[in-house]
Protein backbone atom coordinates (compact mmCIF):
# COMPACT_ATOMS: atom_id res chain seq x y z
CA UNK A 1 0.00 0.00 0.00
CA UNK A 2 1.46 3.13 -1.03
CA UNK A 3 1.72 6.31 1.00
CA UNK A 4 -1.67 8.00 0.04
CA UNK A 5 -3.49 4.64 0.98
CA UNK A 6 -2.13 4.79 4.54
CA UNK A 7 -3.04 8.31 4.96
CA UNK A 8 -6.37 7.93 2.88
CA UNK A 9 -7.14 4.86 6.19
CA UNK A 10 -5.42 7.34 8.69
CA UNK A 11 -8.47 10.21 7.90
CA UNK A 12 -11.07 7.61 7.51
CA UNK A 13 -9.93 6.23 10.89
CA UNK A 14 -10.11 9.34 12.44
CA UNK A 15 -13.68 10.91 10.81
CA UNK A 16 -14.99 7.48 12.74
CA UNK A 17 -13.45 8.44 15.53
CA UNK A 18 -14.97 11.66 15.79
CA UNK A 19 -18.31 10.36 14.88
CA UNK A 20 -18.09 8.39 18.02
CA UNK A 21 -16.87 11.17 19.98
CA UNK A 22 -19.14 13.38 18.88
CA UNK A 23 -22.22 10.73 19.66
CA UNK A 24 -20.51 10.16 23.07
CA UNK A 25 -20.73 13.71 24.00
CA UNK A 26 -24.36 14.19 22.80
CA UNK A 27 -25.11 11.01 25.33
CA UNK A 28 -23.67 12.51 28.14
CA UNK A 29 -26.38 14.41 29.58
CA UNK A 30 -29.06 12.01 29.46
CA UNK A 31 -27.14 9.16 30.90
CA UNK A 32 -25.71 11.73 33.66
CA UNK A 33 -29.90 12.49 34.39
CA UNK A 34 -30.55 8.87 34.70
CA UNK A 35 -27.48 8.00 36.74
CA UNK A 36 -29.03 11.17 39.16
CA UNK A 37 -32.18 9.44 38.93
CA UNK A 38 -31.05 6.22 40.22
CA UNK A 39 -28.93 8.03 42.75
CA UNK A 40 -32.21 9.64 44.05
CA UNK A 41 -34.41 6.81 43.98
CA UNK A 42 -32.18 4.10 45.22
CA UNK A 43 -30.11 6.07 47.76
CA UNK A 44 -26.81 5.23 46.07
CA UNK A 45 -23.48 5.75 44.64
CA UNK A 46 -22.97 7.46 41.06
CA UNK A 47 -20.91 4.74 40.37
CA UNK A 48 -23.46 2.23 41.89
CA UNK A 49 -25.73 4.08 39.28
CA UNK A 50 -23.94 3.46 36.52
CA UNK A 51 -23.40 -0.38 37.14
CA UNK A 52 -27.23 -0.59 37.18
CA UNK A 53 -27.64 1.61 34.13
CA UNK A 54 -24.82 -1.06 32.12
CA UNK A 55 -26.48 -3.69 33.97
CA UNK A 56 -29.56 -3.10 32.11
CA UNK A 57 -28.18 -2.20 29.25
CA UNK A 58 -26.30 -5.45 28.70
CA UNK A 59 -28.84 -7.71 29.31
CA UNK A 60 -31.88 -5.93 27.72
CA UNK A 61 -29.45 -5.56 24.44
CA UNK A 62 -30.27 -1.95 24.16
CA UNK A 63 -27.94 0.93 24.03
CA UNK A 64 -26.85 3.03 27.23
CA UNK A 65 -28.27 5.95 25.81
CA UNK A 66 -31.61 4.25 25.46
CA UNK A 67 -31.62 3.42 29.04
CA UNK A 68 -31.20 6.05 30.26
CA UNK A 69 -33.70 8.00 28.07
CA UNK A 70 -36.60 5.63 29.00
CA UNK A 71 -35.11 6.50 32.88
CA UNK A 72 -35.40 9.73 32.75
CA UNK A 73 -38.42 9.35 30.64
CA UNK A 74 -40.08 7.06 33.56
CA UNK A 75 -38.86 10.35 36.62
CA UNK A 76 -41.06 12.34 34.76
CA UNK A 77 -43.94 10.26 34.49
CA UNK A 78 -43.89 8.64 30.94
CA UNK A 79 -44.92 4.81 30.84
CA UNK A 80 -41.08 2.86 30.59
CA UNK A 81 -40.75 -0.12 28.05
CA UNK A 82 -42.00 -3.19 29.86
CA UNK A 83 -38.82 -4.85 28.64
CA UNK A 84 -36.55 -2.07 30.32
CA UNK A 85 -38.88 -2.34 33.79
CA UNK A 86 -38.35 -5.76 34.17
CA UNK A 87 -34.37 -5.60 32.94
CA UNK A 88 -33.94 -2.62 35.46
CA UNK A 89 -36.04 -4.56 38.36
CA UNK A 90 -33.64 -7.48 38.19
CA UNK A 91 -30.79 -5.46 37.79
CA UNK A 92 -32.02 -3.02 40.96
CA UNK A 93 -32.93 -6.40 42.82
CA UNK A 94 -29.06 -7.79 42.44
CA UNK A 95 -27.73 -4.32 43.72
CA UNK A 96 -29.83 -4.69 46.46
CA UNK A 97 -28.86 -7.87 47.21
CA UNK A 98 -24.93 -7.24 46.69
CA UNK A 99 -25.41 -4.26 49.02
CA UNK A 100 -26.21 -6.73 52.15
Amino acid sequence: MGEDGLLRDEAVELLEEKEQLKHAMESRPVIDMARGVLMAGLACEPEEAWEVLVTVSQHANIKLREVAEAVTSAASGKPMPELLEKHLAIAVQSWQADRT
